[in-house]
């Protein structure tokens, strides 16, 4: 429930996964909980952003629109960087969160 919120609080999650988190944390220990689980659960395998999806984003015109230039410069060597580390997703709050609980499918899922 901590990456739950985490997840919640992060600037970088977007308002359908704001909403699914919240929805599943309402449901915890009620007999909506499973349907939402797996809700929650497919709606954080959407929004997760692969390393390579990161990398191509912030090299697009359309990074440079959202992150500005240069910040999309930083983005773009940082990911680059992970990913030589072995890192499969974005490490931003949000999708760190996302991967933490993806980690925990298994376990959520059969409640």
């Amino acid at each position: 429930m901590a990456q739950t919120k985490e997840l919640i609080a992060a600037h970088s999650c977007s308002a359908e996964a704001k909403a699914a988190a919240q929805a599943w944390l309402d449901a915890v220990g009620t007999e909506q909980e499973a349907e939402e689980t797996k809700k929650y659960l497919a709606e954080l395998e959407e929004d997760i952003m692969p390393i390579d999806g990161l990398i191509g984003f912030a090299e697009s015109e359309m990074g440079a629109q959202v992150f500005g230039a240069e910040k999309a410069k930083e983005v773009a060597a940082h990911a680059k960087e992970i990913k030589a580390a072995g890192a499969k997703y974005c490490d931003c709050p949000a999708c760190a969160a996302c991967e933490a609980i993806l980690s925990k499918k298994d376990e959520l899922l059969a409640g």
